[in-house]
């Protein structure tokens, strides 16, 4: 399991017991401003934890929640001893949607000007994997936060929606644009029209929830997942990110050229040498992120 320090809006946790042994990383402590590093085990293939801490609102995202997060979330992405990281909430939820209490009293004049959301974005920039491991109530910018990853894994029991409809407005953090992607127009129809939510169950046969596990386990789930991306090449798993994540903007040409020329700069890497070697002399190979 993961020991954790709760304080500010985001909690790093180290990692303790069994996980420790069986998954050792190097796990960050972000607090309010600050970065405290927590090292257990080898210092290479390490994976990084946000737990997300706002338990009374549901981890609801206010505006300084999710500036903690993006500067956790680039802390790590800086780190050369973390190679993917994994975003959580607590059991009950991963996070339920923007807080409406910040957002209900600001006009179109407000919203306009300072092009509220469009930071947010910045999540995405983060160069390493990211993977989502979701609990409970997953909705409205929560949703949106999730969709903002690379994997997202649930726990049997997540519901995931977009219920902005309900209070008059639609999602505005990428809720119409990645869901479509995602899980197809008429779902995301569906889902943003109605409100309604959809199950941990549904959303992977959809295909936004890559793989589902016991509630209990998925946070180790998720850094047995990100450990085993982290012993990957650091550069090729990024240019991998890269291409994928190219394939959603361009065109089927303009991502196959760009998928080459990827490709084929990774023959100027040491890893792409040793990773071959390493198979054709049936070893585990020993990448040194070069």
């Amino acid at each position: 399991m993961f020991g954790s320090e709760e304080s500010g809006n985001v909690v790093w946790g180290s990692m303790e017991g069994s996980a420790a042994h069986e998954f050792p990383s190097t796990i960050f402590a972000y607090v309010k401003g600050q970065v405290r590093i927590h090292r257990s085990g080898k210092t290479e293939g390490g994976v990084g934890l946000i737990r997300l801490n706002r338990p009374k609102a549901l981890n609801a995202l206010c505006d300084d929640l999710f500036k903690d997060l993006v500067h956790a979330g680039q802390a790590l992405d800086s780190d050369d001893d973390i190679g993917c990281l994994v975003l959580t909430g607590s059991t009950k939820a991963f996070a339920a949607g923007a807080d409406i209490s910040e957002m209900k009293d600001r006009t179109f004049d407000h919203a306009y000007k300072t092009n509220m959301f469009a930071w947010w974005g910045q999540f995405t920039k983060l160069s390493k994997p990211v993977i989502a491991a979701v609990n409970g109530f997953c909705l409205g910018g929560g949703c949106e936060v999730a969709m903002m990853c690379d994997i997202v894994i649930a726990g049997e029991k997540a519901r995931f929606g977009q219920p902005e409809i309900n209070l008059g407005v639609i999602p505005g953090g990428g809720g119409t644009q990645r869901l479509i992607r995602a899980i197809g127009k008429s779902k995301a129809m569906y889902m943003c029209l109605t409100g309604d939510m959809m199950g941990a169950e549904d959303m992977e046969r959809a295909g936004l929830v890559a793989k589902i596990f016991p509630p209990d386990d998925l946070v180790d789930e998720a850094v047995k997942m990100g450990t085993k991306i982290a012993s990957k090449g650091r550069i090729s798993v990024m240019m991998c990110k890269e291409a994928i994540n190219v394939s959603q903007e361009v065109s089927l040409e303009e991502g196959l050229r760009f998928e080459r020329r990827m490709f084929h700069a990774l023959f100027a890497t040491a890893d792409q040498k040793e990773g071959m070697e390493a198979f054709l002399e049936k070893r585990e190979p020993n990448f040194t992120h070069k």
